[in-house]
């Protein structure tokens, strides 16, 4: 009886764990192009998600961004773009024409999502939970600006957060990324 209620214990521990590691692929989101989608998409992969805008002070970063995609999608990094408009008005195009900026003058290949919000009352369900300091203690937290960087590893679970200021070439979101892509 005993040994039945250990392995009874286990099994219900893993799967609480499994489903909470794997709820950032429930979100749903929509492509640039407006159709639906959710992350379930890319499971395996690792992710870079990334609240963009296209006329920030930290925009430049799309070039960065597209670099580290290049370098590492073929080891299963995908970079995620989250258009955003919460600061200072920012993203205030429409996914037509953020697309275009993107392509355009950046030459952006990694997928690209519709606009949402990550911050105050209409916040996107994804961004709720990544912000959720009860369910991310470690990264949780409003997000402060545009270019704010959550890394999520191959089963779904966030690792990090870096803050905008932090490039994505940086030493640092390099050595998480290819420490995740291990």
């Amino acid at each position: 009886m005993r040994k039945f209620c250990l392995t009874l214990l286990l099994c219900i521990t893993t799967a609480a764990i499994a489903g909470s590691v794997k709820q950032v692929y429930t979100y749903k989101l929509k492509t640039i192009d407006g159709d639906p989608t959710t992350l379930a998409r890319y499971q395996g992969k690792v992710l870079l998600l990334v609240n963009v805008a296209s006329a920030c002070g930290y925009t430049p970063q799309y070039t960065a961004l597209e670099s580290v995609y290049e370098k590492y999608k073929d080891r299963g990094l995908v970079v995620v773009g989250i258009p955003a408009n919460n600061f200072a008005n920012q993203e205030s195009g429409t996914d037509a024409e953020i697309k275009t900026f993107c392509n355009r003058k950046y030459h952006v290949t990694f997928p690209i999502m519709s606009k949402v919000s990550v911050l105050g009352a209409d916040k996107t369900p994804l961004y709720q939970y990544l912000t959720d300091k009860t369910a991310n203690p470690t990264i949780g937290g409003d997000i402060k600006w545009n270019f704010t960087k959550f890394l999520i590893a191959r089963n779904g679970s966030p690792i990090t957060r870096f803050e905008p200021a932090t490039t994505p070439d940086s030493p640092e979101v390099i050595a998480a990324i290819e420490s995740a892509l291990k």
